[in-house]
């Protein structure tokens, strides 16, 4: 009697170490333009460890440059975040005008804040003074970034406007 056996050749995902050799070049690419070459080296080694942690739930036909450049994407983004964030807080403050000086400077510019209308006065805060991107006081304010922009950029003109009325006429 013959016993015939039969095996079946199981697929088998190919090696992570393979996936880095043979995409690392094209993953690096995407890191390089969208961070710099500074921080490039530092996007690609966050996709890889992501790409790792997920590999194995990765389907065996799934594209995976493209999988490894879409991880690539969110990293370089989510690094762009960060550095944003880190130039916005700083230790290094402006030199202060003399009290007196200052004081009555203030006083003329927070009157002439407050007599804005109030689009361009929150407008002016959130972007001028809180350091908040367009789309980030349009999101607040409601409207496009444009419209954000724009009330900003009216806020300060008239600021400007009063407070050159407002030198003349002491002068």
């Amino acid at each position: 009697m013959r016993v015939h056996c039969v095996y079946k050749v199981m697929d088998m995902k190919t090696p992570f170490e393979n996936i880095v050799t043979e995409h690392g070049v094209a993953v690096l690419r995407v890191c390089r333009a969208v961070v710099g070459v500074h921080d490039a080296d530092d996007a690609w080694s966050e996709t890889f460890l992501a790409a790792l942690r997920s590999y194995p739930d990765l389907p065996e036909d799934a594209n995976v440059e493209a999988w490894l450049v879409t991880i690539a994407h969110h990293k370089a983004i989510d690094m762009t975040r960060k550095q944003q964030r880190r130039d916005r807080s700083t230790t290094e403050f402006p030199e202060r005008p003399s009290m007196e000086t200052s004081r009555s400077m203030n006083d003329e510019l927070w009157e002439s804040v407050k007599e804005l209308p109030d689009k361009q006065r929150h407008a002016v805060a959130y972007h001028y003074l809180g350091g908040l991107p367009y789309i980030d006081v349009a999101n607040i304010l409601g409207g496009s970034a444009e419209a954000a922009r724009r009330s900003a950029a009216d806020g300060i003109r008239n600021l400007r406007k009063t407070l050159k009325d407002t030198k003349t006429r002491g002068a």
